[in-house]
């Protein structure tokens, strides 16, 4: 199945009609990690030069049309994956040849700015900026961003009795959620919230960055926003005052089974079996939740089957736990029951238009498109080790 989505990218690609950004949510840099896997699972099939064709444009494209520095659709999206891709696709440069060092000393500069008035969250914030940080370690860059990064959100952190969270103020929020949190939000979400902070704080102690407390805080407050006992999800969207938290999805934006993996991620960095033991109770509440409850509609890995069948997997790995590796494998049925004969490789993404309006269309990425569901159907049906998941902050084994 990743064979025929690669092949209908290839077609596009050779027609010149992707018509897509250089980032990596719906990006050729996304494009680019997807072959670059597709090459270590199918080495010799060209899949190599590929990916490396991509890349080049997306460094090209980067460089004549100056990104935003955010992590899914910015240029640090873009050093990511080049970063990543180092030592797998292809060769690291020698120290007096790195190409990484402008943009890491960039992000270093940028996220010095205090006090910080932008977003903190995984997909476009100060965590975003985290993770890159994290790949970019050892080389020069990586220590002193990821540094700065935790500085910025010790800054922004509210501390209280609960323990310690992050605001995401109502002056960047979208205008429709200013509606309902006129105050602002405490986001539950991995892609937009705390759960993003924790699940990046954990690695950041253990590569040597002091924030044991901060971490320790957040994950307290957090498990202390669980819903009643008897809810259909442990976790609600998100927290304010005056908002009656209700049940969230099931996927890796929002919901338990992000956090889960998230929280996971942080207990094994720094080594809190209680942690552990909770993130593991969470999936596995999670895992006896049925297509129907789940809101689920599509296939991709934000907050469709593929997506959700890929964290199964990692948990179940991380844990062996059976009832884990069941849900994996129910996931990744359910995630080829949605592929037909129209979109990309057969797949579509449920996804709102310019003006918003719901409906199904072709996506070639890899947050919400074929790429995507091309990575997480290697990482189920092949032993190559999917680390391209550290982007999204679900890395636990």
């Amino acid at each position: 199945m990743a064979g025929e989505i690669a092949a209908d990218l290839k077609s596009r690609i050779a027609a010149a009609s992707l018509g897509v950004s250089p980032g990596l949510a719906g990006g050729e840099s996304g494009l680019a990690l997807f072959f670059a896997y597709l090459d270590r699972a199918r080495p010799g099939e060209g899949f190599d030069d590929l990916a490396m064709e991509l890349l080049e444009r997306t460094i090209q494209a980067t460089a004549e049309n100056p990104l935003m520095p955010s992590l899914y659709s910015g240029f640090s999206g873009v050093a990511w994956t080049l970063e990543h891709l180092a030592g797998r696709l292809y060769e690291k440069d020698d120290e007096s040849e790195d190409a990484g060092e402008e943009v890491a000393m960039a992000m270093v500069e940028h996220v010095s700015l205090t006090p910080w008035l932008g977003h903190y969250d995984l997909i476009s914030g100060l965590v975003g900026f985290g993770v890159f940080a994290l790949e970019r370690l050892p080389r020069p860059g990586g220590e002193e961003c990821l540094r700065r990064v935790v500085d910025r959100l010790a800054e922004l952190s509210e501390h209280g009795p609960a323990g310690v969270t992050w605001l995401t103020r109502p002056e960047i929020m979208p205008e429709k959620d200013n509606e309902i949190y006129p105050a602002g939000n405490y986001n539950l979400g991995v892609a937009h919230g705390m759960p993003g902070v924790i699940a990046l704080l954990g690695p950041a102690q253990k590569a040597g960055i002091e924030c044991r407390p901060l971490l320790a805080g957040a994950v307290e407050w957090l498990l202390a926003q669980k819903l009643p006992a008897g809810s259909d999800s442990i976790f609600s969207y998100s927290v304010a005052p005056g908002v009656t938290p209700g049940p969230s999805r099931v996927a890796w934006c929002y919901g338990d089974l992000g956090i889960s993996a998230a929280l996971m991620v942080a207990a094994r960095a720094v080594g809190e079996a209680r942690w552990e033991a909770e993130a593991l109770e969470i999936a596995r509440h999670t895992a006896e939740r049925s297509l129907k409850d789940s809101s689920v509609v599509d296939a991709g890995i934000c907050h469709g089957a593929a997506g959700v069948a890929h964290l199964f997997n990692r948990l179940h790995q991380a844990t062996g736990d059976p009832l884990l590796g069941d849900a994996a494998r129910r996931w990744i049925d359910e995630a080829l029951a949605l592929r037909g004969g129209e979109g990309v490789g057969g797949f579509r993404a449920w996804a709102p238009n310019e003006d918003r309006e719901l409906g199904w269309r072709e996506d070639v990425g890899f947050l919400t498109g074929a790429a995507g569901i091309g990575l997480a159907l290697l990482a189920a049906a092949t032993g190559v080790e999917p680390e391209w998941d550290r982007v999204l902050q679900v890395s636990p084994v």
